[in-house]
Formats: structure tokens, sequence, C-alpha cells
């Protein structure tokens, strides 16, 4: 099973893929989503998003943001 990862900036679309897991700088702690994931809205603080698509590790550097986890989606808005 995947998630459905969308990550956008005012720019634009950064990211659209099908992701095995997503590590984010959460303000409070680090913290992964994995297929299943409760639901959850919360801010992003500076660090990197970090993703595993088709067994690949791949990094995103943000400034801050917000993400909303629900249904196996992660919708992620942030300032890169």
């Amino acid at each position: 099973m995947t998630i459905s990862l969308h990550i956008l900036s005012p720019e634009g679309t950064l990211v659209e893929t099908r992701a095995e897991l997503v590590s984010l700088p959460g303000v409070v702690s680090p913290f992964t989503v994995l297929p299943g994931h409760a639901a959850m809205v919360t801010a992003l603080t500076k660090g990197k998003i970090r993703y595993v698509e088709n067994s690949t590790e791949k990094f995103l550097p943000i400034r801050e943001g917000f993400v909303e986890v629900r249904d196996n989606q992660v919708e992620v808005c942030v300032e890169v």
C-alpha cells in the first residue's frame, strides 16, 4: 500500500507521486506517515521532507509549511 503525496508551494507543484512513507519536520517533533495513518493537520518547521518512492529515498528541504493527512493522502503546502 502507498500514500498519495502532493507537495505544493506558491510557485506551483513540487512533488506529485505515490510514496511508501513520508517523514516531515513537525513543529513539535519530526514524524513519519505510513499507510493507514490517523487524520491530522499540523504545522511544519525548517527541515527536510523525506519520502520513499519506488524504494528510492528522496529529500526536499523546506523553510516552513503545513500538512494535512487523511485517507492515505498527504497534502503539503510549503515555502522552499
